[in-house]
């Protein structure tokens, strides 16, 4: 794939897309929420593997970019706007206040109630 040096979010995203259509995701049932998340447990197993297990850094990358593309694709499936999601999460978590929890430090809305 050509990429001619385009690392943005726009590019990413349409290579993404591609491949979707490439492969008709949507018309067989590749861009059914749930089964999409199947499939990010799966992956997130295979970078728990990777760490548990000591694998390279380079295999590691290559899971991460796995579960990457895994989100942008539910991005596509969803019809959301991550990007927009992801400004927004980051300035509310730069407001909050982190806790040291079991010795390791949680950053997390400790006051919100489902």
């Amino acid at each position: 794939m050509d990429r001619q040096g385009d690392d943005s979010w726009a590019a990413m995203m349409a290579a993404v897309r591609a491949f979707h259509d490439k492969h008709e995701l949507r018309r067989h049932g590749g861009e059914e929420l749930s089964y999409r998340v199947a499939l990010m447990a799966e992956e997130l197993g295979e970078i728990s593997a990777c760490v548990t297990k000591g694998r390279s850094k380079d295999s590691l990358a290559e899971e991460l970019a796995d579960l990457l593309i895994l989100l942008m694709g539910t991005e596509i499936a969803a019809d959301v706007d991550l990007k927009q999601a992801f400004w927004k999460k980051m300035e509310a978590l730069m407001q909050r206040e982190s806790r040291m929890i079991g010795g390791r430090i949680r950053v997390s809305d400790f006051n919100h109630v489902d």
